[in-house]
């Protein structure tokens, strides 16, 4: 029965119209992440609306085009470097590639000229190159030991030791299958019909046995790489769901990927399997670790920051909060893409930055003169806006959010090691979001355990421009044999500096 009162009608009409608008924003949102534009920036004709109430030209961070101006940076900013043009055409194909040249000739008789009746004479040639493809081949090794005896004695000769012993999997075929499934994202049973083609029958059981296996034998070295990668001064971190299966469960759960990428001085990045979210697992990860962690605002790193003790400084992520004000745009269209122009013109200061290739005291002097003014105004904007907007609505718990984290946000500007965002980690995390689009799910915690063993191998050669099967191949044929004391040499970045 709907109540007789008016006002309270009204009302009703007023909070059903409210909760409708909130639906229907959140299924656009909903539909535009699975079919919509990814891309988050604003045009410049939506910026230059507020770009004028705030006497600020639009940033190139919002622009298609590059048409910056060098001479926008602080006058005492020195260069040091300007962007290369592109070469233009078709590159030529590659020297290291195995070449077959193939001669094509005139027919006999057309090497005559029948006007003035003289044998044509060869001055020159054409080459053209092309690529062929030739289909991956597998072969047989087979290892012979002989065997020596004598009236008291028999001794048989060793063979070099296996990545699996008594196992039918070579270094280059184990390479192979990891880099398929953790580089490529070709699942298992997929690799298992691609090699039925070839005649050789591989179940999907035994390539995940090697995956294990293989990863049990890499797990000393993967604590070298951890190790490797906490001896950073600045981490950076996130984490992703993917699904595990669970044989108590209905149906699959969740489990969590964790990056832990380090800096320029440490190109590496880690990965930790974890069955939950919880603090449990972070903190386990970086007990040992001691500096700036960037991440999001995940409630579970709070504490890692609230004691001195503790050793670790947060480092906030501009690009986080930039989705929270992007989203919160059609809520309060005028306020938000003032934060959002505002938020430009800090990534404007360093484009700026990246094409002048300032770093160290540079860099810091360049943010100290074009972004802190940029972030006192967009402080006091924010503090404003708060005391006009709801608590709980989008746009209140977007201001809320970068207020809440300022301190942790605006680090970056006293400390050139220090990044504005922590992008560099989210692309980390995009060849889960690839694989899990093709193999689905971990089959368990295990697993999860062995993904993030491969994974962090693959990812490391990847930073250090490594091709990740010529490193699994060396590596695991060598590793069993390799000393322990020694084993910091086989990380990518070592492995690539000895062959340089």
């Amino acid at each position: 029965m709907l109540p007789q009162d008016a006002e309270t009608l009204r009302k009703i009409v007023v909070d059903l119209t409210a909760q409708l608008d909130r639906t229907e924003r959140l299924l656009r949102q909903l539909l535009e992440t699975k079919t919509g534009r990814k891309s988050e920036q604003l045009s410049r004709e939506q910026l230059a609306l507020f770009a004028a109430e705030l006497g600020m030209s639009v940033p190139e961070a919002e622009s298609a085009e590059d048409d910056s101006d060098p001479e926008d940076l602080p006058p005492d900013i020195t260069a040091s470097g300007t962007a290369a043009g592109k070469p233009r055409g078709r590159k030529p194909l590659p020297r290291h590639l195995k070449r077959e040249r193939v001669e094509h000739d005139l027919p006999d008789g057309e090497k005559h000229c029948a006007r003035c009746d003289q044998d044509l004479r060869r001055i020159g040639e054409e080459v053209s190159e092309r690529y062929e493809y030739l289909p991956a081949q597998m072969k047989v090794i087979e290892d012979a030991c002989f065997t020596y005896a004598c009236a008291c004695t028999v001794k048989t000769a060793a063979k070099p030791a296996q990545p699996i012993e008594k196992s039918m999997a070579g270094a280059s075929l184990l390479a192979q299958v990891i880099v398929s499934k953790w580089a490529d994202h070709l699942p298992l049973h997929r690799q298992a019909k691609m090699f039925a083609r070839h005649g050789i029958e591989l179940p999907d059981q035994t390539l995940c046995g090697w995956m294990a296996q293989c990863a049990g034998l890499l797990q000393p070295l993967y604590e070298r790489l951890k190790r490797h990668v906490l001896e950073s001064k600045v981490v950076g971190t996130d984490d992703t769901p993917v699904k595990v299966l669970d044989r108590k469960l209905a149906q699959a759960r969740k489990g969590r990927i964790w990056p832990y990428v380090g800096d320029r001085d440490h190109p590496s990045v880690v990965y930790d399997y974890t069955a939950t979210r919880e603090r449990a697992g972070p903190e386990a990860f970086l007990k040992s670790y001691r500096g700036y962690l960037q991440a999001d605002a995940y409630v579970a790193y709070d504490s890692f920051f609230l004691k001195p003790e503790r050793g670790m400084v947060e480092v906030g992520c501009w690009a986080h909060s930039r989705r929270h004000v992007y989203q919160a745009v059609e809520t309060d269209p005028s306020r938000m893409r003032t934060v959002l122009l505002l938020i430009a013109e800090l990534y404007r200061v360093e484009k700026l930055a990246r094409q002048r290739g300032l770093a160290g005291e540079q860099l810091r002097l360049l943010r100290q003169q074009g972004a802190r003014p940029v972030l006192d105004k967009l402080h006091a904007f924010l503090l404003e806006a708060r005391e006009q907007l709801l608590p709980k609505s989008e746009a209140g718990q977007a201001v809320n959010y970068i207020l809440k984290n300022w301190a942790a946000l605006t680090r970056y500007i006293e400390n050139p090691d220090l990044s504005i965002d922590n992008n560099h980690t989210e692309r980390s995390l995009r060849a889960w979001a690839v694989g899990r689009n093709n193999w689905t799910f971990f089959g368990s915690d295990r697993g999860g355990r062995t993904a993030a063993v491969l994974r962090s191998f693959v990812a490391s050669c990847e930073l250090v421009k490594v091709d990740p099967f010529a490193w699994f191949q060396d590596v695991l044929s060598r590793i069993a044999a390799h000393p322990i004391t020694r084993l910091e040499e086989l990380l990518p970045h070592r492995w690539a500096q000895a062959r340089a």
